[in-house]
């Protein structure tokens, strides 16, 4: 904690009286900070976890549109932005970490509850909203175009039959009784990405990981948070996982009022599926063979990756 009050106090010029841990997310820890005015909330990338290059490649350009969104559009009210370090940075980083700061938001994550119909329209605004912005509207966005990347398949395709045989006895049992539904995902997924690379589908701006833990309620506001993953890329990838929930008919009802001329290209919407179970399956496998965890850690990312995987057939069959 002395380190983290260090950074506040150098990069920041905040005096805590208060620093406690918060539920984190996929990519950070998460930390609420207290000082004598105000509140805030820290976000911790640690250099020691293999999948922190990823997220924190692109925090500039991110940032650089969201502070755009924030000024110039109608989504002000929906979006946290990082407050600059005393030098006009949108992040610091020292030995062990990367570093961004934000107002603290008052509001509760939707979490595991369902969405209202109040606030499933809210969330069907805010992304016809932010879906109408393009290459054309943005300054230096070419770093955030989406290029269907799925160079990470190798890396899982090496592990599944290259490396079946030295992984250690807990993930192997999970991962070899679903190696050919992992085989046939992976050849379905490399299909469809250099179809889609064919393609000159339109590109918007995408959040692109839209779902109920990234989605927090406030008095009057629905707010999307984490924003690591935004890009220009088919709509389809906000798509991808509110196709199938309960509330989607008026979602899609009130964003084809903006975007009249909106139907869901099944062959986008496929590959965002595919190509995030991918990833998830990856990155859990990636924490378990190169992240220094404690036992309960890893038992839990032992779950989460079995959880992924029993997901598979049903994926397959549709």
């Amino acid at each position: 904690m002395q380190r983290l009050q260090t950074i506040l106090r150098t990069f920041y010029e905040i005096h805590c009286i208060e620093l406690s841990p918060l539920q984190g997310g996929w990519a950070a820890l998460a930390y609420k900070v207290v000082d004598h005015n105000s509140r805030y909330f820290l976000k911790v990338y640690e250099k020691s976890r293999a999948s922190t290059a990823k997220w924190t490649a692109h925090i500039d350009d991110y940032v650089a549109i969201l502070l755009w969104l924030k000024e110039q559009t109608a989504l002000r009210h929906n979006i946290p932005v990082p407050i600059v370090t005393k030098d006009g940075a949108y992040q610091c980083e020292d030995e062990e970490g990367i570093y961004l700061l934000y107002e603290f938001i008052e509001g509760e994550t939707i979490g595991e509850r369902n969405l209202t119909q109040a606030q499933a329209i809210q969330l069907s605004e805010i992304l016809a909203q932010l879906h109408k912005y393009t290459a054309s509207d943005l300054v230096n966005a070419d770093k955030l175009q989406e290029d269907f990347d799925v160079a990470f398949l190798q890396s899982l395709q090496d592990i599944l039959h290259l490396h079946a045989y030295s992984l250690p006895d807990d993930i192997k049992t999970i991962i070899r009784p679903m190696s050919e539904q992992l085989d046939r995902m992976i050849e379905q997924t490399t299909m469809l990405s250099n179809a889609l690379k064919n393609e000159k589908r339109k590109m918007s701006l995408c959040h692109m990981d839209i779902h109920h833990w990234n989605l927090m309620q406030t008095d009057q506001h629905l707010i999307l948070i984490d924003w690591e993953g935004l890009k220009l890329a088919p709509v389809e990838a906000d798509f991808m996982s509110l196709i199938n929930k309960p509330y989607y008919m008026d979602f899609l009802q009130v964003y084809q009022s903006v975007h009249k001329d909106f139907s869901i290209h099944p062959d986008a919407l496929q590959f965002y599926q595919y190509r995030r179970k991918l990833e998830d399956i990856w990155e859990f496998t990636e924490q378990l063979l190169y992240d220094h965890q404690s036992e309960k850690e890893r038992e839990a990312t032992l779950r989460a990756l079995g959880n992924e995987l029993d997901e598979l057939p049903s994926m397959l069959e549709k």
